[in-house]
């Protein structure tokens, strides 16, 4: 097995630890960047962990006669065991070590699609707003798209410097319950300036469980494919839980079917 070809300096370390974000040129290979799109292009066209709910639309009500607008795949990792010795994680999990201090990290991987002209924008959200609200974590995701991404694609916004405060009042996008994905309650005003961060295939931005981010639509005739792989430090137990109310206010058809696969093994 060949160890990680990429150290961050200095310099990196502290601009993402300032601003919450840091964009990097190159992961992985061409080489292995094509054998992930074909492994990539093969879950999705197969619905790959639709039955379990790993698989189902973010930004809409995942209605199965329903074309998804935003569809996820968690830990296609799962699925597809060749992902699990790949370049690019050798290389996420040092850039990890680095940033987060330690070498004793948790792992999921996740493949956000998409589709061209009705790919839905991703919105404003913190990723801690989907964690346990009983722990205080310390996570970071490395979001590696599979072709040049423009701002018209769907690339990777954050606002800078957000990563400093708490987890913000979050509900289900569009305030539907149906709806899986996330988005800043629209009562929180005052956000910060956006910074776009497009991307060369292979690149990757890397951001902190608590930056805001956002993904616009994909406008273009090509889908937008991204492989994402999430390392977090072991969580803390908070002396007080948070109240994060909008996670219990969820009632999906994702949720549904895994607690019916979950019933049936």
């Amino acid at each position: 097995m060949t160890e990680s070809t990429m150290t961050l300096t200095d310099e990196q370390i502290d601009f993402f630890h300032r601003n919450g974000y840091l964009v990097l040129d190159a992961m992985t290979t061409p080489e292995e960047i094509a054998m992930i799109r074909d492994v990539y292009d093969r879950l999705f066209a197969s619905h790959a962990g639709r039955e379990t709910g790993d698989q189902f639309d973010l930004a809409g009500t995942d209605d199965a006669d329903e074309e998804a607008v935003l569809p996820q795949l968690m830990n296609p990792e799962k699925y597809a065991p060749e992902l699990q010795d790949t370049q690019y994680k050798r290389n996420a999990a040092a850039i990890a070590q680095q940033l987060l201090g330690t070498d004793k990290l948790n792992f999921f991987g996740h493949a956000i699609m998409k589709p061209p002209g009705i790919g839905a924008p991703t919105a404003i959200h913190q990723d801690e707003a989907y964690w346990s609200p009983g722990e205080e974590h310390d996570g970071i995701s490395i979001w590696m798209p599979l072709q040049d991404t423009s701002v018209e694609m769907g690339c990777m916004q954050f606002v800078p410097g957000s990563n400093q405060q708490g987890v913000l009042p979050h509900r289900s996008i569009g305030g539907d319950p149906r709806v899986h994905g996330l988005e800043v309650d629209p009562e929180v005003t005052n956000l910060g300036e956006l910074v776009q961060c497009p991307l060369p295939v292979g690149g990757a931005t890397i951001h902190h469980c608590r930056t805001l981010h956002y993904a616009g639509p994909n406008t273009t005739e090509q889908v937008r494919r991204a492989y994402i792989m999430v390392f977090n430090a072991p969580p803390k137990p908070l002396d007080k839980s948070r109240d994060f109310p909008w996670q219990a206010a969820r009632a999906t058809a994702r949720a549904a079917r895994a607690a019916e696969a979950r019933e049936k093994s």
